[in-house]
């Protein structure tokens, strides 16, 4: 299994082969939106318009498969915090609409969720059996916090789903190449997670590297997943591609991870 690029015209976005529920994680490509947030920015308040952000919702929504007015979007913080969402939580296209949370789940189907990202990492998680998903935004400080292994407990106790029975998908973020830190960074993952957290922690000089896709699917792991897809896609390394927070300068637009509800199989 593997995370493939799918093309409709323009647009580009990314799935993972062990998903089989409409999901993606974006680009930067296929969108209206012009200036430093050309073209497919889907989150509001960085000099697009409300009109932009809408049509290109719209735009992915008819491509990937999901129903705008079942779309729930997160606020984000940096926060642990997990919601369960079903559709009646569905407050609009503005994510600043929303309580802050960043990460959410439902067992609701039709139900799509998004989170959104320029560097960090975001997460996608769907069981099979039934039908739950899950959709988190992992920066450094949510990694360490151990969000997504805070979302897979939410699934199991919201909607009784199994650890191993879930597929996770983890897409494109600022990869250990460019991902430099001060020693702050790789003191929380330490204590976070021990010497587990040593083999994606490289010092460079006075500098650290971290490897954050690695440190999620550790998370995950501990969480009892063990079917993990991993992008190997570097925001930075591509920031023509998708929108980098560092290598922009913080000029860009957003990213957006989404995940639609099933049926399941019970």
């Amino acid at each position: 299994m593997s995370i493939i690029t799918n093309k409709q015209g323009t647009l580009e976005y990314l799935t993972a082969e062990g998903i089989d529920v409409p999901h993606c994680f974006t680009t930067r490509y296929g969108g209206v939106s012009t200036g430093t947030q050309a073209s497919l920015n889907l989150a509001f308040g960085r000099g697009d318009t409300m009109e932009n952000v809408e049509k290109n919702i719209h735009i992915l929504a008819n491509a990937v498969g999901f129903d705008p007015k079942k779309l729930v979007m997160t606020r984000q913080t940096h926060s642990d915090i997990v919601r369960v969402v079903t559709e009646k939580e569905a407050a609009g296209l503005c994510h600043r609409d929303y309580p802050e949370c960043d990460a959410l789940v439902t067992g609701t189907p039709g139900v799509a969720l998004m989170v959104f990202t320029a560097d960090c990492t975001p997460l996608l998680l769907y069981d099979p059996v039934t039908g739950a998903v899950g959709a988190a935004h992992a920066g450094w400080r949510g990694t360490a916090k151990g969000i997504g292994a805070k979302t897979v407990e939410a699934m199991v106790r919201n909607f009784g789903c199994k650890p191993e029975n879930i597929c996770a998908a983890i897409g494109p973020n600022i990869a250990q190449c460019h991902f430099e830190t001060d020693a702050d960074v790789p003191e929380a993952m330490r204590a976070a997670f021990g010497d587990a957290a040593e083999p994606f922690i490289e010092k460079r000089g006075g500098k650290y590297h971290l490897d954050l896709k690695g440190l999620n699917a550790l998370v995950l792991r501990r969480a009892g997943v063990s079917r993990i897809e991993i992008s190997d896609a570097c925001t930075y390394c591509q920031s023509d591609r998708f929108w980098s927070h560092r290598a922009t300068m913080g000029e860009r637009g957003s990213q957006g991870a989404v995940i639609v509800c099933g049926e399941g199989k019970r």
